[in-house]
């Protein structure tokens, strides 16, 4: 007689769940687990229809509906007025020891550098350069809605207590001038309660390492209940299967939408994005110096100009600072004012200064660069890059 893995008593059956694996013993014979089956699977994404119609919020979808443009105002938004009176745009030299000092730190900042070009080198000409860094920031208010849902656990509904109110409307916490940041909120009088689509309301789901079964084919004897002859296999117990470990045997898990709630709270959730927009204008200089190196430096800065809606820059020198903040506050203040409210506009102007710096070693001519409020250094072709050079 075929010799039949010995089972234990009872089946589990949790939160409405049936275990699909297990087959209910004939009068008089041994209970069986069939195989598992495939796991069933709830819908991964909301479905439509559990988002409810609101007045003003037609066009929100889950995983949001895109940026909403401002309302007009209902006042007239204060005009640019002009900046203060620019100050004198003098360049201060650096000193040849100013020049010398920075190339020593320079060089003692490389591993594989000797610092006798720096040290010992001379100094044959030293050149400054008009360098002007011109930015723009525009910081903006914009507003986008999604539909969201969380575990319901006694949250206030409000759905159709009263029209909930515009997405413009719900005050949000006072911004920091200039400094990025985000706020999240619900829309009041848009929470409702829904079953969960993700278990249909039943709080659990089908454990997907077992397809439901709460159980699996033991690894040791191979679901025959027996080991070697007619010795019972001890891991089993002779039941030729095992307890799942995912679902602790109960052939489901919580799910983790709803998180066992069975009911989730829908609403429209509010996002609040203050963004600073930063746009610089480098002068181009003919020093060699590349531009992308003065992003890492700052500069003197020599005029700032804040306000709602900034007045482009006029008196400059440089005429071509004044054609780029021209140019700049157009763009932004066209650009932005469609998807974004400005709150506030800033220009400064910096002075970067820049030094070429030309000295000679060992009967060769060589140049470096000193740039920024740093004195940061810039080498092409350092003439000593052996620690065991001679000295």
């Amino acid at each position: 007689m075929e010799k039949q893995p010995i089972m234990s008593g009872g089946q589990h059956q949790n939160y409405g769940i049936a275990n699909p694996g297990y087959i209910p013993a004939a009068a008089g014979g041994a209970a069986m687990f069939a195989p598992p089956v495939a796991e069933s699977q709830g819908p991964s994404a909301p479905p439509a229809g559990m988002f409810d119609s609101m007045p003003g919020y037609e066009g929100t979808l889950a995983g949001g509906g895109g940026f909403l443009p401002p309302p007009m105002p209902s006042y007239p938004a204060p005009q640019p007025s002009p900046g203060p009176e620019h100050p004198q745009w003098n360049i201060p030299s650096i000193t040849e020891d100013t020049a010398r000092d920075a190339f020593i730190l320079y060089a003692s900042s490389k591993c594989c550098y000797s610092s006798a070009p720096a040290k010992n080198g001379v100094i044959t000409n030293m050149e400054a350069f008009n360098t002007y860094r011109y930015r723009l920031e525009t910081f903006t208010e914009s507003r986008s809605t999604e539909w969201s849902h969380e575990p319901y656990h006694g949250q206030p509904v409000d759905a159709y207590a009263q029209q909930p109110p515009g997405p413009w409307e719900i005050p949000a916490r006072a911004p920091v001038f200039f400094k990025d940041d985000e706020q999240k909120m619900k829309v009041p009088y848009t929470s409702s309660m829904k079953p969960c689509h993700g278990c249909v309301g039943m709080g659990r789901k089908p454990c997907k390492d077992c397809a439901g079964s709460g159980n699996k084919v033991c690894w040791v004897c191979n679901g025959s209940g027996y080991r070697h002859g007619d010795d019972r296999c001890n891991h089993c117990s002779g039941r030729g299967r095992e307890n799942c470990i995912h679902c602790h045997g109960q052939g489901s898990k919580q799910c983790e939408i709803c998180h066992g709630k069975q009911q989730l709270l829908v609403y429209i959730n509010l996002t609040v994005k203050w963004t600073n927009n930063s746009e610089d204008y480098v002068v181009e200089q003919s020093s060699g110096l590349q531009v992308a190196n003065l992003s890492k430096v700052t500069g003197k800065e020599l005029f700032r100009d804040s306000q709602y809606m900034v007045y482009p820059l006029m008196g400059f020198p440089d005429p071509t600072v004044v054609q780029a903040a021209q140019r700049l506050v157009g763009d932004h203040q066209a650009r932005f004012s469609q998807t974004s409210r400005i709150l506030q506009q800033r220009q400064t102007i910096e002075l970067i200064p820049v030094t070429k710096v030309t000295y000679t070693w060992k009967g060769k001519t060589y140049i470096y660069f000193v740039y920024g409020n740093e004195f940061k250094v810039h080498v092409n072709d350092y003439p000593a890059k052996c620690c065991c050079s001679v000295m």
